[in-house]
């Protein structure tokens, strides 16, 4: 029997090849879709859930908020994990780490030479407690001393096998590894973990290292409880049935207590769980880590969902819309005994013949669309992990939900013929007629909607990165090169060296040494006070930059009132932006020039010498905050360096001319007389900016193929219709034809009813997608408008795309001999 249904199957996908086609070309497009946004969020919702009672571990973080301001940091100060160990109760393990940033790595006298890797990531310091809250499997030393004195480092199995290849791992227990200037003995090794996972560090200096080491002290800042550092995080894990408020709230009195409270400014501890890291965007992960967002995560989905509704909406337009063709098989099944049981059985088998072909053509396909979006999908994401049990398990319910859903309609529609009326080829007569075109109306509509949709999307995210990215943000772009310096050799009288052979080149405008360029991200922030009588200013998050007297000269930053800065003006003067003179209530920048600010303490003043226009220090995501721009000296302020970036300003290319590679090429040659050890890196300050809407124009990218893929399924099911309307329609066509209609009204006729359709999804789509793309520009403090052309380009690209498509089988049928058509019964 089953046989049976099968073969009857391919006998009517063969005797109808081109809608056979295009319900397979429908449906491969929407699985491919399902299938990859599939393999995304599987892979990312896998994060870290092998680790054990990993419900119970949570990251400790610090949220801030500044005059209203909320802000948000993963990591804790210096002294909280030590008084979280002796004073919190209700927790069972406590683990502290600590980054390093990126040092170098030199295995002495290895080999008969010094091996050298440079800038490794992901090195931590750590204590026992860490293999405690995350189990590594131990290939040698122990848990229980690896890390328990100073100068102690344990490897991963990966790391070790770099470091010293060829060794087993037993031997490997007393090398020495030097990161920088730090000298440890390796007293374990640790299993690689395979998973995927956030916690891909590989290189643990023991914790008491920090306190026998004077930089690592320092870096710290183990007495400070102001400070905090996202390289330094603390993780905890509670007992059984512990509630994380009691934590939180033993955290925060243990913070009331040390923590100078400050005017305007509040900062409380919260319980990070540990199933949040890899999603939650305000923290991320690591310094370095991918955060995934749930809501991208959710649209991928939805553009998946919709895609896949497309292709079945053909697949159900089109099985109905073929109803009268099978009207007399149906008949004679059932006069010859069939059960309408077994004649939905028999159309479900073919809709689950289709689904399966499009699962296997969608499958096959796999390697290239991954291809295709390598840029945005994670590493490790691949083709393979198609053969594991869980992806196999969702292709199987996807044929079974799929085939359900664009069989299930059909069947039922199909197999309800009369036998009397389907032999007689009055299937389609009475009442039922009526609600069958009304429902392939329907789902018409539905179609051109969500294709509307995805073209008004398309367009306006399109329309706000160009915005974003050719915007005046208040500094030149283009021609300047940023070059950091080693940030283990940054020294002044090598920096200084450095700044004068780039001044040198002949190609080279300008150079400016400082901190970091405009819009790299969030400045460095600090508070200040501003007293003038009676009033005083209290500023929570003043952010600071840091240039010498070329860095506003380089960017063609405009001095609005006052004089530029100096060198002399270190510690004692500086800038400020025009938004922090209007904050400390000057309407004239003029005004601004000559008054002083302090800290909150009072024991540093500065003294305003100019007054700068306003300028973007993050992307427009962000408004304009109230800035300072001070010169800095080698780690001058709080300890940390802001003297160690050149931003060097090229003079214009001839046409056709090589002048930037040649300066760049000098630049590397000078660098490595300074550097000889260290690789010269640059980029092109205009691109760093092009960066940062990368997530906007992955997203761009998607809704461009999604429009694409969704008004290709549409075009295809309407093509389809116009071939079976006009077959349907082919006596009347010759009637019309014989009573003196011309072409263009028989074109026009054919055409009208669709016409109708689209307008109609375009009055339904329009709010709809006025309303999702407003709530899309609420993420930019700085964004383009939602522009009437968008939505008119939307549906007249529609329009002319449908009748595009149906317009090639409506002028042949209006063409074809009248004499012909009226035989054709």
């Amino acid at each position: 029997m089953i046989q049976n249904y099968f073969k009857v199957a391919f006998r009517n996908f063969w005797r109808h090849k081109l809608f056979t086609s295009i319900n397979v070309i429908g449906l491969s497009i929407g699985i491919s879709a399902a299938l990859v946004i599939y393999l995304l969020v599987h892979y990312d919702f896998t994060f870290d859930k092998f680790h054990k009672d990993g419900d119970r571990i949570y990251r400790v973080v610090t949220n801030f908020t500044f005059a209203g301001s909320p802000g948000y940091n993963p990591g804790v100060c210096g002294p909280l994990p030590w008084a979280t160990k002796s004073q919190v109760t209700g927790l069972q393990e406590t683990a502290p780490i600590f980054r390093l940033s990126q040092p170098n790595v030199t295995i002495p006298n290895w080999n008969k030479t010094s091996s050298r890797f440079k800038i490794q990531d992901n090195v931590i310091v750590a204590d026992t407690d860490y293999f405690k809250l995350f189990e590594y499997k131990w290939l040698a030393g122990s848990a229980k001393s690896a890390l328990t004195a100073p100068y102690q480092v344990v490897l991963t199995s990966d790391q070790a096998e770099k470091y010293f290849p060829g060794v087993n791992y037993e031997q490997m227990l007393g090398r020495t590894v030097v990161y920088d200037t730090l000298k440890t003995t390796v007293s374990g090794i640790v299993q690689t973990i395979k998973q995927n996972t956030d916690f891909t560090f590989h290189d643990f200096i023991s914790f008491p290292t920090a306190f026998s080491n004077p930089s690592l002290k320092m870096q710290l800042r183990l007495h400070n409880w102001g400070g905090v550092s996202p390289s330094y995080q603390l993780f905890v894990k509670l007992a059984p049935q512990v509630k994380t408020a009691r934590i939180e709230r033993q955290l925060n009195d243990i913070e009331k207590k040390n923590l100078r409270q400050r005017p305007g400014v509040t900062e409380v501890f919260a319980l990070q769980p540990l199933a949040d890291i890899h999603f939650n965007t305000n923290y991320g992960t690591f310094d370095d880590g991918r955060v995934a967002d749930k809501t991208t995560l959710l649209e991928l989905s939805a553009i998946a969902l919709f895609l896949l509704l497309l292709g079945c909406i053909n697949f159900i337009n089109l099985t109905t819309a073929q109803s009268a063709q099978r009207a007399k098989e149906i008949g004679i099944r059932k006069t010859l005994g069939s059960d309408r049981k077994q004649l939905i059985f028999q159309f479900l088998s073919e809709t689950f013949l289709i689904t399966l072909i499009s699962v296997i053509i969608s499958v096959a396909a796999i390697p290239i669309v991954l291809q295709s979006f390598s840029a945005f999908i994670p590493q490790g994401i691949h083709a393979d992990l198609i053969l594991q049990p869980s992806i196999i398990l969702f292709l199987v319910l996807l044929v079974i939900i799929v085939s359900l859903a664009s069989g299930f309609y059909p069947a039922i529609v199909l197999s309800g013929f009369k036998p009397v009326s389907a032999i007689k080829n009055q299937a389609s007569e009475g009442s039922g007629k009526t609600r069958d075109v009304l429902f392939r109306k329907s789902l018409i509509v539905t179609q051109f909607v969500i294709a509307q949709f995805f073209i008004m999307a398309t367009i306006l995210v399109s329309k706000q990165i160009y915005y974003a990215i050719h915007k005046d943000m208040g500094f030149k772009k283009d021609a300047i090169l940023i070059v950091n310096s080693p940030q283990k050799n940054r020294q002044e009288r090598l920096n200084q060296v450095l700044l004068n052979k780039f001044r040198a080149i002949p190609q080279v405008e300008l150079v400016s040494k400082g901190g970091e360029a405009p819009i790299s991200g969030n400045p460095v922030s600090t508070e200040g006070t501003y007293k003038d009588g009676k009033k005083e200013i209290k500023m929570e998050n003043l952010g600071v930059e840091f240039g010498d007297e070329n860095y506003i000269k380089v960017y063609h930053i405009k001095l609005l009132a006052g004089r530029n800065l100096i060198p002399g003006d270190t510690s004692k003067a500086f800038l400020i932006n025009n938004t922090l003179a209007k904050l400390l209530g000057f309407n004239n920048p003029q005004e601004a020039v000559g008054k002083v600010i302090s800290n909150y303490n009072g024991d540093r003043t500065m003294q305003i010498v100019g007054v700068v226009s306003d300028f973007n220090q993050e992307s427009i995501h962000a408004a304009i905050p109230p800035l300072a721009i001070l010169t800095a000296t080698d780690h001058d302020y709080h300890g940390t360096d802001y003297n160690g970036t050149f931003h060097i300003a090229l003079k214009p290319q001839t046409p056709n001319g090589d002048e930037w590679k040649t300066a760049i090429a000098s630049m590397g040659k000078a660098w490595k007389q300074i550097y000889p050890e260290d690789d010269f890196e640059y980029s092109f300050f205009d691109e760093n900016i092009a960066q940062l809407y990368a997530n906007e124009q992955h997203t761009s990218t998607l809704l461009g193929w999604a429009t694409g893929l969704s008004v290709l399924i549409s075009c295809l099911g309407l093509l389809g219709l116009a071939i079976y309307t006009t077959n349907q329609r082919t006596k009347e066509i010759g009637v019309r034809k014989v009573l003196g209609a011309s072409v263009t009204q028989i074109v026009v006729l054919l055409s009208t009813e669709m016409a109708w359709l689209i307008v109609l999804a375009f009055v339904i789509v329009c709010p709809v997608a006025w309303w999702a793309m407003n709530k899309w520009m609420q993420n930019f403090a700085d964004k383009t408008t939602i522009s009437w052309w968008i939505f008119a380009l939307s549906g007249g690209g529609m329009l002319l795309a449908a009748l595009f498509t149906s317009g090639f089988q409506t002028i042949r049928a209006a063409i074809a001999n009248p004499v012909k058509s009226l035989r054709s019964e």
